[in-house]
């Protein structure tokens, strides 16, 4: 082990959501479907969806500005952006160079998108820690956002019933007192069921060489499968991290998941033995918000006081790829 690694602090954390709300019963214009179908098969009531203009790019930078002032750090303090999405507005330019642009920081500063879909947040701390940990960087903003209702097929009700629009963000720091908020960190992925979720960019070959299959460009997702992948492998690798990180469940005060399905969080939340209290949920009012999820769903029960600084929680999560990840983290005053 090295002996002289920077150890991690996570300085301030945001949240941005749209406007607009969509019930189960305004769906019902859509398609036939009924709010009782929706929400007993997966534990929402209503989602948020952009509208007009608005984007991923907006909800990022709002999320970011909060992030950035309760970190008490200045724009000029940034020396890296890292923004995950797994439903952009556009490929490029990046969504962290639109975020860097809009809010001023230094324009000499790294800045890049990654995709690991609702694992995109753990995937992008374990990212930030090993830059901050070598001393290469010393203050990285975190961003996972997503527009998922304008790349969503909404004739396609088994997957658009699930999906909402939303950002949370994360500013991470050198930690000045020796103590690492991230006390364990773990990712994964396995790509041989990487068809399970898919999300295909319509495009067409050069006229002068063959023509290629085209495909819509929608989100596509096998619901049954990936519930049956994810109530198989969470609950155990969730409960295994834990252990790997030489605690025990009743040590971490909080669980965080990733928020696709109620009955999901619930299996995790069994396996661990945990009470209603101690386990974060807000998919009933947003759905699942892809990358977005996790950050959003710590950020705002922060904010609201249901989950209490100077604690630690496990943040969860897994997405297309297949991809999925933990980290167990402590929760300082002043993050939000």
């Amino acid at each position: 082990m090295i002996n002289n690694i920077i150890p991690l602090k996570i300085a301030g954390v945001g949240y941005c959501i749209p406007e607009t709300v969509v019930t189960n019963d305004d769906l019902t214009k859509l398609y036939d479907t009924s709010d009782e179908w929706i929400y007993t098969r997966t534990g929402i009531k209503e989602r948020r969806l952009v509208s007009g203009n608005e984007s991923a790019v907006d909800l990022g930078y709002k999320a970011a500005e909060r992030a950035l002032e309760k970190s008490g750090l200045k724009v000029e303090d940034i020396d890296m952006v890292i923004c995950a999405s797994s439903a952009p507005p556009e490929l490029y330019p990046a969504i962290a160079c639109r975020i860097q642009a809009h809010m001023g920081i230094p324009n000499d500063v790294p800045a890049f998108d990654i995709t690991a879909a609702c694992s995109g947040l753990i995937y992008a701390m374990s990212i930030a820690r090993g830059f901050i940990a070598s001393g290469m960087y010393k203050s990285i903003l975190l961003v996972a956002t997503d527009n998922n209702s304008r790349l969503l097929n909404w004739e396609d009700r088994s997957a658009s019933i699930l999906f909402g629009d939303g950002a949370g963000a994360m500013v991470v720091t050198a930690s000045d007192d020796g103590v690492d908020d991230i006390i364990s960190i773990d990712i994964r992925a396995n790509g041989s069921i990487g068809d399970l979720i898919k999300l295909p960019l319509a495009g067409k070959n050069c006229p002068l060489v063959e023509a290629n299959d085209e495909q819509p460009q929608f989100i596509e997702m096998n619901g049954k499968e990936v519930y049956k992948f994810v109530a198989r492998t969470l609950p155990q690798y969730v409960e295994e991290m834990i252990e790997k990180a030489g605690m025990k469940a009743e040590e971490i005060d909080y669980l965080i998941p990733h928020q696709a399905n109620l009955r999901i969080i619930q299996a995790v939340q069994e396996r661990l033995g945990y009470s209603d209290e101690k386990v974060v949920t807000n998919i009933k009012y947003y759905g699942n918000t892809s990358a977005a999820s996790i950050p959003l769903a710590m950020a705002e029960s922060v904010e609201q006081g249901k989950v209490k600084l100077g604690s630690t929680a496990i943040l969860c999560g897994f997405g297309a790829g297949m991809t999925w990840g933990g980290a167990i983290v402590r929760l300082r005053e002043g993050i939000c």
